[in-house]
């Protein structure tokens, strides 16, 4: 999911995370540096791949889709991140805390996780991720390419800048010959 509603063509980096995954806690500065540099041109889509060993991460990842319906949902994501621990320990409860604090409406979270309206995007999210090979996280496909985070992040934001400013180059160039 995306939070950007620009028309104008941008780059995707589809983010395959779980958010109890401390990996992916840490690679949140990554992506707000992405975000800086490249602004609308890169949109940075929150793919769902949560995994057996966090029980809450499913429904943190129905939680956050529903985030993303109320129009803040990397927000959603960071914080429920930065609340890992908090969220393994305490379970369910946080998530529905987490909206509150960002002053979504806490009741439809509630309500979500109960009808599971979410479900099946986090589930094609999965199938997909399976598909193509992410095993863990944070992994990033883009251009045709997957960076596995999960393993190191050494050297990961410049790899993910050399990519970028290929396809955003290669873009210009094709706008510019239509």
């Amino acid at each position: 999911m995306s939070d950007s509603t620009s028309t104008r063509p941008a780059v995707v980096l589809d983010v395959w995370c779980e958010l109890q995954c401390t990996d992916c806690r840490t690679a949140r500065a990554d992506l707000r540096a992405l975000r800086e540099r490249y602004g609308d041109r890169l949109e940075l889509r929150l793919r769902h791949f949560p995994l057996a060993k966090h029980k809450h991460s499913f429904a943190a990842a129905q939680a956050a889709e529903e985030a993303f319906e109320q129009g803040k949902g990397w927000a959603y994501a960071e914080a429920v991140l930065e609340r890992a621990e908090d969220l393994a320990a305490k379970g369910e409860p946080v998530l529905l805390d987490v909206a509150r604090e960002l002053g979504l409406d806490a009741e439809e979270f509630d309500t979500a996780l109960i009808d599971g309206r979410h479900i099946l995007i986090v589930d094609a999210d999965e199938a997909e991720g399976r598909a193509i090979g992410v095993t863990g996280t944070p992994t990033y496909v883009f251009g045709g390419e997957r960076l596995d985070g999960g393993k190191s992040q050494e050297g990961l934001l410049a790899r993910i800048e050399e990519i970028a400013d290929r396809l955003l180059a290669e873009t210009d160039g094709a706008q510019e010959r239509a």
